[in-house]
């Protein structure tokens, strides 16, 4: 059985509640079980930290044996040197993923520090990214 962590960073805790507008009214604890019950073979671990260091202890905890990492690093994405460093130190694939279209938003949203490190990055398709990121992994 596959093992894919979900690893998500500050406010994302907040979706659902936080600016429906662009995040959309599912809760992630939602979007976890949808893509639990259409993936039945994949074990899907998710994880969610406000704290920098605590999501980078969980990259470190599972990055060597995951089969794959869907990373949304929330802001810190565009900040953390730290996170990049941790991705680009595990030996599993991350998938970085956007909820929202960060090239459409603040210019400071615009670039990712973790994107060069990443397999992949998906972006502005809404909480159906993770499931995109989840059937490349499974693919």
């Amino acid at each position: 059985m596959k093992k894919i962590e979900i690893i998500n960073g500050p406010s994302l805790n907040l979706i659902g509640h936080r600016e429906p507008e662009i995040y959309g009214h599912t809760t992630m604890e939602e979007m976890v079980a949808r893509l639990r019950a259409q993936f039945p073979e994949v074990e899907i671990g998710y994880y969610q930290s406000n704290v920098e260091g605590e999501i980078i202890n969980r990259l470190q905890e599972v990055g060597f044996t995951a089969n794959g990492i869907i990373l949304n690093a929330g802001g810190y994405s565009h900040t953390s040197v730290a996170i990049r460093d941790a991705v680009a130190a595990i030996t599993t694939p991350v998938i970085e993923v956007h909820i929202s279209n960060i090239y459409a938003r603040e210019e400071f949203r615009r670039h990712s520090l973790l994107s060069e490190v990443c397999q992949g990055v998906i972006c502005g398709l809404g909480l159906e990214g993770y499931r995109y990121a989840l059937e490349a992994f499974v693919d």
